[in-house]
């Protein structure tokens, strides 16, 4: 099918506008670091459940060396350090501009593509990046009646959505790398099933990794206690639910899927809507009001990921 990674994308993007919406909710609630062990084991239930109907093997089956290699790789790349830049990002500037950071993606992909895959950078690739890189600054920076111009928002939430932006992006190309010795290791004789759950699988082996660096980081800082009140928390739990599902079990898998059948710029550059479909439910259920140059900064924020595809 014709641009069928492409179409992948765009449901990730979809699928991670809820996931972001959740993640919210989850860490204001239990806290960043015990939302992410419970999304991840839960997540770690849910692809075990999927692969076994899928292939009769409620694990990673003919996964090599190699393969859980890149894929922990990635998982401590994009989960252990991106994700918890993510969360904690959230909980000083909200879901909504953790988003909008989140679109330093797909530059970021592109530049490690070009690194590690050699896939194509070109001019057109550096001026979409300085495109999306304005088009944040709009949103996040501000003039003072002195003409001075400061942030917007606070310090810390910035830099760690520009972590969280930075651990995706390399984690989707370590993840691009993972899933090639993974179709490299399936023996010629393997169900041909195998081919369609190799995403699935993929995500299993990185959210385990991901879950057990959350848990050794929570018994390091002693904070496991936290894990026990999280578990007690109903509403806490019901948006990790939801969360997971939109995050690490759809979201992520499919965003693997995605890079098997286009490149890894691409791909983060379609996945990165976020930005502007997050803009619905903030206005129109949570009632927030979007400032104008806020919505400026999107627009021009979505042109510069745009460029990535169309030139």
């Amino acid at each position: 099918m014709q641009h069928l990674g492409e179409i992948i994308a765009l449901l990730v993007s979809v699928s991670w506008t809820f996931s972001a919406i959740f993640a919210d909710r989850a860490s204001h609630k239990i806290g960043s670091m015990s939302a992410n062990v419970l999304r991840l084991s839960m997540a770690i239930v849910f692809l075990g459940v999927i692969l076994w109907i899928g292939i009769g093997h409620p694990y990673p089956v003919y996964a090599d060396g190699q393969t859980w290699l890149w894929l922990a790789l990635s998982a401590i790349v994009g989960y252990l350090f991106g994700d918890w830049c993510l969360f904690n990002c959230y909980l000083h500037i909200g879901a909504r501009f953790g988003q909008l950071l989140m679109t330093l993606a797909p530059p970021i992909a592109a530049v490690t593509g070009w690194i590690m895959l050699g896939e194509t950078l070109s001019w057109t690739s550096l001026v979409a990046m300085a495109v999306t890189l304005c088009g944040i600054a709009i949103s996040i920076l501000s003039r003072t009646p002195d003409h001075k111009v400061v942030l917007s928002l606070p310090v810390k939430g910035v830099l760690l959505g520009i972590g969280a932006g930075a651990g995706q992006g390399i984690g989707l190309v370590l993840s691009k790398i993972g899933l090639e010795h993974y179709v490299s290791a399936i023996p010629a004789d393997a169900p041909e099933a195998i081919n369609d759950m190799l995403p699935f699988a993929s995500t299993m082996i990185r959210a385990i990794i991901g879950a057990a660096g959350f848990i050794a980081a929570m018994a390091i800082q002693k904070r496991l206690p936290d894990l026990r009140s999280a578990v007690r928390n109903k509403e806490g739990l019901r948006s990790v639910a939801l969360l997971t599902v939109f995050g690490p079990v759809l979201g992520v898998s499919l965003s693997l899927m995605a890079v098997r059948y286009t490149n890894a710029g691409v791909a983060s550059t379609l996945m990165a809507l976020s930005p502007v479909l997050i803009l619905i439910p903030y206005a129109f259920i949570f009632k927030q009001k979007i400032k104008f140059k806020e919505l400026i900064g999107v627009a021009v924020t979505m042109a510069g990921v745009a460029l990535f595809f169309l030139l």
